[in-house]
C-alpha cells in the first residue's frame, strides 16, 4: 500500500537522523527534569540578614524561621546590601526597627519582610514600630517591572538567533556562501561582513523593543536609557554570532530550529526568571543570557552605572568573539580559502 510505504520510508530516514530523536526523546525528558528540579528543590531558602543592634530575641526568631543573620555596624550594613550580599539590613533605635530592603525581587522581598513582621511580636514592641524603607524597587512591586528586564533580554535574545540563523542557512542552502567562498576573499571577513549586516538589523530592533518596554509599556526603569541600549544591543550581537554559528553546522530550516529547546530554552531557567537550588547555581555563569539579564536588572531596577555592568558587557563581548572565531574556523569545512 502506498500509506504503509510512506511511513516505512519516513521511520527509515529518522532511524539516521540522530539529532531529529535527540529532539524527540531526549530534549523533553531534560528539560522537565532540569524544571522538575528546580520547582521542587528551589533554592536552599536562605534569607540573610544585618543586624544593627538589634534585641536578641528577635534576633533568635529570625533564626529560628530559617534566616542567616549577620552582626554588622551600620556603615558594613549599608555598604553588604549595596554589593548584594544581603537582603535587608535591621537597625533597632528608639524602640523602632528600621528595615532597608532589597525590593528588586518581589517574591524574595515579600518573602523577607513576611518573616521579619512574623518575628516582630508584641513580646519585644509593637509591630507598628517597624519601619521598612526600600533601596531598590518599591512596596507592590508588579511581577512585569519585576521580571521585565529579564523579558526583554530573552525576546531579543531569542529572535535575532532565530532570524539570523535561519537567514545565514538560506545564504548558504541558496547557494550564495558558496559562491562568496569562490572569491578572493577570507574567511573572517565573510563572517564579519554578515555579522555586521545582520547587526544593523538586530541593533535597530533591539533599540524598537527597549523604547517600547520602557515608554509604551511603563516598565520600571531608574537607570539610564543609553545603558539599556548598549546591553540589549551587546546581547543581540552575542545571539547574532551564536545563530550564524549554529546555523553554519545546520544543513535545513528544521535542523536550526533543533537548536532551540537545546540551546535557549534552557538559559531561561538560568537568567533569573527562577530562583536555583545551589547545586545549579554554577551553571549560569556560562549562559549569555544570564549576563544580559543581570545587566538589565542592574540598570532597570537598580539605577546602576556602567561601573556596575562593564563585567557582563564583556562576557557578551567574548562570546560574540568566541562564535565568530568558532564560525571561521568551521567554514573551512565548505572550502579551504
Amino acid at each position: 500500500m502506498p500509506v504503509l510505504a510512506l511511513i516505512q520510508r519516513i521511520l527509515r530516514q529518522l532511524k539516521h537522523d540522530r539529532r531529529t530523536l535527540a529532539l524527540l526523546f531526549i530534549a523533553p525528558l531534560f528539560l522537565l527534569t532540569l524544571v522538575s528540579f528546580i520547582l521542587n528543590h528551589g533554592t536552599d531558602g536562605t534569607i540573610t540578614l544585618a543586624a544593627v543592634n538589634c534585641p536578641q530575641p528577635y534576633i533568635e526568631r529570625l533564626e529560628d524561621a530559617g534566616a542567616q543573620v549577620l552582626r554588622m555596624e551600620e556603615a558594613q550594613a549599608a555598604d553588604a546590601l549595596y554589593c548584594g550580599e544581603i537582603i535587608a539590613s535591621l537597625e533597632y533605635t528608639d524602640y523602632i526597627l528600621r528595615v532597608k530592603l532589597d525590593g528588586s525581587n518581589s517574591s524574595r522581598s515579600a518573602q523577607t519582610l513576611a518573616m521579619l513582621q512574623t518575628a516582630w511580636t508584641p513580646n519585644i514592641r509593637s509591630a507598628a514600630n517597624l519601619q521598612v524603607d526600600y533601596l531598590y524597587g518599591y512596596d507592590g512591586l508588579s511581577m512585569f517591572d519585576n521580571f521585565g528586564s529579564v523579558l526583554i533580554g530573552f525576546f531579543i535574545f531569542f529572535f535575532v538567533f532565530l532570524i539570523a540563523g535561519i537567514s545565514f542557512l538560506q545564504e548558504r542552502t541558496s547557494g550564495t556562501l558558496e559562491k562568496l567562498l569562490s572569491m578572493p576573499i577570507e574567511r573572517w571577513q565573510i563572517v564579519i561582513g554578515y555579522a555586521l549586516g545582520f547587526g544593523i538589523l538586530a541593533t535597530l530592533q533591539s533599540f524598537l523593543i527597549a523604547l517600547f518596554c520602557i515608554y509604551g509599556l511603563k516598565i520600571m526603569m531608574v537607570g539610564n536609557f543609553f545603558l539599556v541600549l548598549l546591553i540589549v544591543i551587546m546581547a543581540a550581537i552575542s545571539a547574532l554570532t551564536l545563530g550564524i554559528l549554529l546555523s553554519t553546522v545546520a544543513n535545513n530550516e528544521f535542523q536550526m530550529i533543533q537548536f532551540i529547546p537545546i540551546v535557549i530554552i534552557p538559559q531561561i531557567f538560568f537568567s533569573g526568571l527562577f530562583e536555583l537550588p545551589t547545586v545549579l547555581e554554577p551553571i549560569k555563569y556560562l549562559m549569555p543570557l544570564y549576563y544580559t539579564a543581570d545587566a538589565l536588572t542592574a540598570v532597570m531596577i537598580k539605577g546602576k552605572g556602567f561601573v556596575y555592568i562593564w563585567r557582563d558587557l564583556l562576557f557578551l563581548a567574548g562570546c560574540s568573539l568566541l562564535f565568530m572565531l568558532v564560525n571561521i574556523r568551521v567554514l573551512k569545512k565548505y572550502r579551504n580559502i
